[in-house]
């Protein structure tokens, strides 16, 4: 990579997060000088300790911003939890200093296929489908982005592939630099509190289709197509039937198969993953991966024995034939309402739903939809409790509670053979717990003692 093409000689690392460290150390490889930039410094575990303690000869420079500064730097390079409307970044662009991204580094740095996901929904889950589709055959892989590892900590590893997960944040300041094969897997209200309405979430969505080669979109949600931001190559996905350059679902002989085309691929009985939304994510991990080359054998061999992601709809334990679900990863409605179908019998109302924590400022009217067709009863956990016990009361039974154990108690009574008790909470964690993993864990360990302790439904 020529870095000095595009950026200058000081770069300001605004972050001092795990985005800001790998940044740094990428520019520290190639010899490229730079400074922190902290606009609020707090103490946590990834801030300025841990920065001094890795880079002892680099300043953090917390201010003043102001003329001399911006003489003094070219380019800032933003983490991805930093908003884009802060003060500092506005000053920047008056000054018309560069504003980009890890992802544009990482573009100029590599050479070999980049595979980009995203989507409100599932992006972790094809993300981790795909690579370890080409890791089954036998390609060497670098897995990372919003999922996992630090994007520019895969660099100068030799991977022959790359895949990455892409939040809206990441894709804010994307410029689309290189070519890419890119997925948009689905779209849904989301991070509102950020970019301030659908339509600019949206808006940084659609900076995926950028500088992309081939471009893999769902046929069930139009608005993951391409809006006049670029021209490349689309291949679909859908759980419709498909043309015959697409994936989708067919059915032959009162059997449902995945497709590509008329092409009968596997039954979708065989799919290792459960729930009807993992439908919809092993073609676009399929239609991902026959996009790079991947070899249809590894990827079908993939999907017959993935066995998914730690707290997304993963399967804790069966108790008296109740399910327990670990969805704590659901902090979106979309994510709670894909979780809501995939288990549910519409026939009956079967889920014993765990959900709420610290809203994003959007609408829960989809959820509304989905909670009345499926849900047996809502527990209600969190900052947002009141509101969805308003919201939610007049529709099916709700009740609050003050920890996720009193509601797995509180499910393990109500509950009778054939439900599923899920925690997809559609909200953030931080109201009450360190990230989504701790309050998934937290449920796990409710539930296993229930299973320890024999609790009769």
């Amino acid at each position: 990579m020529q870095a000095e093409e595009h950026i200058s000689k000081m770069i300001a690392i605004l972050g001092t997060g795990i985005t800001g460290i790998s940044v740094a150390k990428f520019l520290l490889s190639r010899n490229l000088d730079f400074i922190f930039v902290n606009t609020c410094p707090k103490k946590s575990s990834s801030s300025p300790d841990r920065v001094t303690e890795l880079f002892p000869t680099h300043d953090i420079f917390c201010g003043p911003f102001d003329d001399y500064f911006f003489q003094k730097i070219h380019t800032i390079v933003v983490s991805p939890g930093v908003p884009r409307d802060i003060p500092l970044l506005l000053s920047a662009r008056e000054h018309f200093v560069r504003i980009i991204g890890d992802l544009e580094l990482f573009f100029k740095a590599v050479s070999s296929p980049i595979v980009t996901i995203t989507g409100a929904n599932g992006k972790s889950t094809v993300t981790s489908l795909v690579g370890a589709m080409a890791e089954q055959a036998s390609i060497k892989v670098g897995i990372g982005g919003n999922i996992g590892t630090p994007m520019l900590d895969l660099v100068g590893k030799n991977f022959k592939l790359y895949v990455l997960e892409l939040s809206s944040f990441q894709l804010e300041l994307f410029e689309g630099t290189g070519e890419h094969i890119c997925g948009f897997l689905n779209i849904s209200p989301d991070h509102l509190d950020r970019h301030g309405s659908m339509e600019n979430y949206l808006a940084a969505k659609q900076h995926i289709f950028l500088g992309a080669k081939q471009a893999v979109v769902n046929r069930d949600d139009p608005l993951t197509f391409p809006q006049g931001l670029t021209c490349c190559d689309l291949v679909t996905f859908g759980t419709d039937e498909p043309r015959a350059t697409d994936f989708g679902v067919i059915s032959h002989n009162d059997i449902r198969w995945l497709a590509l085309g008329k092409q009968r691929l596997m039954p979708v009985c065989d799919l290792s993953l459960k729930g009807t939304h993992n439908i919809s994510n092993a073609l676009a991990a399929l239609a991902l991966g026959h996009c790079a080359g991947l070899p249809m054998e590894s990827m079908l061999s993939t999907l017959r024995h993935f066995r998914g992601l730690p707290h997304r709809c993963e399967e804790i334990a069966c108790i008296n034939n109740i399910l327990y679900i670990d969805d704590s990863k659901a902090t979106n409605i979309g994510a709670a309402c894909a979780a809501i179908e995939g288990f549910s019998q519409f026939q009956k109302r079967n889920i014993l739903l765990i959900a709420g924590g610290r809203t994003k400022n959007i609408d829960f009217s989809s959820l509304i939809k989905m909670v009345s067709k499926a849900v047996k009863h809502c527990f209600l956990l969190g900052e947002i409790a009141d509101e969805l016990h308003n919201l939610l009361g007049g529709v099916i039974p709700v009740s609050r509670h003050h920890s996720i154990e009193a509601c797995v108690v509180e499910a393990s009574k109500i509950g009778c053979a054939g439900d599923v008790v899920l925690l997809s909470p559609a909200c953030a964690s931080f109201d009450m717990f360190e990230n989504y993993i701790e309050r998934g864990l937290h449920f796990q360990a409710a539930v296993n003692s229930l299973s320890e302790n024999g609790r009769a439904s």
